[in-house]
């Protein structure tokens, strides 16, 4: 056989494949020039919360000498997962496929336009203001896992698993929830920006990645504070900033429905700090910044999945619930002794759970009629259905990731080595200093 016969054959399937994407009706008059406004205006908000939004947030945590190793996570995975994302990521999480996996109909972009909406998804914008949203999710999805394994992971590690996680975790899910023909869609999930797909997924996985990788050195044993809690503020206050495009602009429209997807994220987030600082300050006698900080955050989490679905009232309670239940289940970690550097797990896996029951119990089709209404407002069967969302998001995340990272360490390893963990991640894996102290 020729060497160059199974080149062509895989030539021309390709191109057979592009071919037979389907077509869809789009009218290039039905852009709304408001619209597209919003979503690229949201799109760079959900950016900013990634870099620099979560990397200070992460980065005023760590120890100093590895500040700039979980800075240049975040920033990294913005470059690498954006390339993933148009090369095949977001055909496998939206193009046409079956109930489990999109197709390949628009690697590359093929087919995506920049001038004609794709109705199915979004009637009124081009459908490449869609597609380069739905990327920013997909870029601080797996950004919210490094805060788990921060301090002890090998950055060819990080790479590798980061990669592997997006294509065979994140894009399936996204599909599930999110596609058309996923089947949690199909079933009637509701998930309006990211409860299941970005927040249970990431948590989730991140307890996988610190059960596999195990505790930094000296943990329990030694105190690791943070080192600067000005820039988690900082940090925070980005994420609350840029969560008004994550979620606000999941309505896809400059519309009454982002008003009040706006209105809650805003309110969830600020009942959930008070929820936070007030448990802390019964609890253990003192409120704190990194208390408001993370208060704030697990209100955001929480309010995701819900934001577009419900009202100012169902957002106090659902913020405060997830800042006292975030605030408890991060104190678990030291109970059961898992390294969740953090608090990935605390404030995402259970703040993204309850999120998603929530929305269960308190959407309303009031607020948005493509929605349905929850169990207190007639529909039990909605909190069964995310209920059912819940546990395949976290059982097909955590048993994938275990696999993923096993297949990570044997190719490349996941943990650094004692003295590179001792001299810190920044001098051992980048040969850098964050802070120039003199001598």
């Amino acid at each position: 056989m020729p060497r160059t016969q199974p080149t062509i054959w895989f030539a021309t399937a390709l191109v057979v494949l592009l071919a037979a994407a389907p077509a869809r009706a789009a009218d290039a008059s039905a852009i709304n020039s408001g619209d597209t406004a919003w979503l690229l205006t949201s799109s760079a908000l959900v950016l900013l919360m990634t870099a620099p939004g979560l990397a200070l947030f992460y980065g005023g945590m760590v120890r100093r000498k590895n500040v700039l190793a979980i800075l240049m996570q975040s920033f990294m995975l913005a470059a690498l997962v954006s390339i993933q994302w148009v090369l095949f990521g977001y055909s496998i999480a939206f193009s046409p496929g079956n109930a489990l996996f999109g197709g390949l109909h628009w690697i590359g972009l093929h087919g995506v336009s920049a001038t004609q909406p794709y109705p199915d998804y979004a009637a009124t914008v081009p459908h490449q203001a869609y597609m380069i949203f739905q990327c920013m999710f997909a870029v601080i999805t797996p950004a919210l896992i490094t805060g788990a394994f921060a301090e002890r992971i090998t950055f060819r590690g990080f790479l590798l698993f980061s990669l592997l996680w997006m294509t065979f975790i994140y894009d399936p899910l996204a599909h599930w929830v999110w596609g058309v023909d996923g089947w949690l869609h199909r079933m009637g999930a509701l998930d309006f920006a990211g409860g299941t797909v970005v927040h249970i997924s990431s948590g989730t996985s991140a307890l996988a990645a610190v059960l596999v990788i195990g505790p930094r050195r000296g943990f329990l044993r030694e105190p690791m504070p943070p080192h600067n809690l000005t820039l988690t503020l900082a940090g925070a206050g980005l994420l609350w900033f840029g969560w008004f495009g994550f979620n606000a602009g999941s309505a896809l429209a400059a519309n009454g429905l982002a008003t009040s997807a706006f209105v809650a994220t805003h309110i969830g987030a600020a009942a959930a700090a008070l929820g936070w600082v007030f448990a802390e300050w019964i609890v253990l006698g003192k409120p704190t910044t990194l208390g408001v900080a993370s208060g704030v955050v697990a209100g955001l989490v929480a309010i995701t999945p819900a934001s577009g679905y419900v009202g100012p009232l169902s957002s106090i309670v659902i913020g405060a619930v997830a800042g006292v239940l975030c605030f408890f289940a991060v104190r678990l970690k030291s109970r059961f002794g898992y390294d969740d550097a953090l608090d990935v797990v605390g404030v995402h896996a259970v703040g993204g759970i309850w999120g998603a029951l929530a929305t269960g119990l308190f959407a309303s089709v009031a607020i948005n009629a493509a929605g349905a209404d929850g169990l207190f407002f007639g529909h039990p069967g909605q909190f069964l259905i995310q209920a059912v969302a819940v546990a395949s998001s976290i059982s097909f995340a955590f048993v994938g990731s275990l696999i993923l990272l096993g297949i990570t360490d044997a190719l490349v390893g996941l943990r650094v080595s004692d003295d590179a963990e001792r001299a810190g991640l920044d001098l051992s894996e980048h040969e850098e200093s964050a802070y120039d102290l003199g001598a």
